[in-house]
């Protein structure tokens, strides 16, 4: 047990930072995105949840766009091009299953 922020920083591109945690099956981590930073188009073979904290994540998903905000979640199924601009500073939960490998330290 330790707190989360005492894990390594993993720097995703410019703006995006996360602390990840691995289980057996499931990665667990917690983003902090600058405003302003843009999360290109992207895919993964991991299904993901998103749980906004704090700010505003504006999504697109599967070619539909969503708005992220405190207390709400997003379902991101496994291999759908998805992608995320910040308009504010924001922090979010995101789980991923299966583990994502490339996100270990």
């Amino acid at each position: 047990m330790r707190p989360i922020r005492d894990i390594k920083a993993k720097d995703l591109i410019a703006g995006i930072t996360g602390y990840y945690e691995h289980g057996t099956n499931m990665t667990f981590g917690l983003v902090e995105i600058k405003a302003g930073s843009h999360l290109p188009e992207h895919s993964h073979p991991q299904e993901q949840i998103t749980y906004m904290l704090t700010g505003q994540l504006d999504m697109t998903i599967g070619g539909e766009r969503c708005i992220l905000t405190p207390g709400m979640v997003q379902v991101i199924p496994s291999n759908v091009l998805h992608s995320a601009i910040a308009p504010v500073d924001c922090t979010l939960i995101d789980v991923f299953a299966p583990v994502r490998e490339d996100y270990k330290q």
